[in-house]
């Protein structure tokens, strides 16, 4: 796991210690064996884990400088990306990882107890749910997601889950500007404020990938999320 501690220094200037190299190693590991049962994520190589998974996980850390989290969620976290990785290098933050899939859900919690993770919270149930639970409605500094909906409905996922102050970063595609534009409307509504979009370039990786960066300016209606199923098929 030394080419990943290779990789985030060269890529990031950071120098992961031994026992979060070590950590990663069996994240990986378990990755790798659990795919063979199970369809956590296409990605199935060493390389591609190491690249498009972690580094690109860790890649959050460069847009979180201004408000370092003390309390994150990662809507849709599939296999624990960017949540987990995000946790290994910022070991005191509080972390909800939510994820509707239940196989998948069971990963995060199998690697939650075998990396021995504290203060995270692993929640089987739909974005749109925990929104409206007041255990968790405004109550982060961050709210992140990859690969999980276009903006307009993203946004209705996580802007009711931040307190004011606090961000929402949404690792896009090629279509980042474009969903930007359209999500002009549900961002005023929600009560957030776009901050900017910046390009991450990963080694290797040809694909476009962009950080789409939110500030939560004003509390959110109470009336969002709508129920489940709603954001997607009405988006603001």
């Amino acid at each position: 796991m030394t080419e990943l501690a290779s990789l985030v220094f060269n890529q990031l200037g950071i120098q992961l210690s031994t026992p979060q190299i070590v950590s990663f190693d069996l994240y990986e590991r378990e990755l790798l064996a659990w795919n063979e049962k199970f369809n956590l994520t296409a990605i199935r190589d060493q390389e591609g884990i190491r690249v498009k998974h972690f580094l690109d996980s860790l890649t959050c850390i460069k847009e979180m400088k201004a408000v370092s989290p003390s309390r994150l969620i990662d809507i849709g976290t599939g296999a624990g990306f960017p949540g987990i990785p995000l946790k290994l290098f910022f070991p005191a933050m509080q972390l909800t990882l939510v994820e509707s899939v239940g196989k998948k859900a069971s990963f995060c919690q199998h690697m939650v107890e075998t990396l021995n993770l504290a203060d995270v919270e692993v929640l089987t149930l739909r974005a749109e749910g925990v929104g409206q639970l007041a255990r968790y409605r405004e109550k982060f500094d961050w709210a992140v997601a990859r690969a999980v909906a276009s903006l307009p409905i993203l946004l209705e996922y996580l802007l009711p889950l931040v307190r004011v102050g606090g961000g929402v970063l949404a690792q896009k595609g090629e279509s980042a500007h474009a969903e930007a534009q359209l999500a002009e409307k549900a961002s005023q509504i929600l009560g957030g404020k776009l901050q900017h979009i910046s390009q991450l370039t990963l080694p290797g990786v040809v694909e476009e990938h962009f950080f789409v960066v939110y500030k939560k300016i004003a509390i959110t209606p109470a009336k969002y999320p709508r129920r489940v199923g709603l954001p997607a098929k009405s988006p603001l």
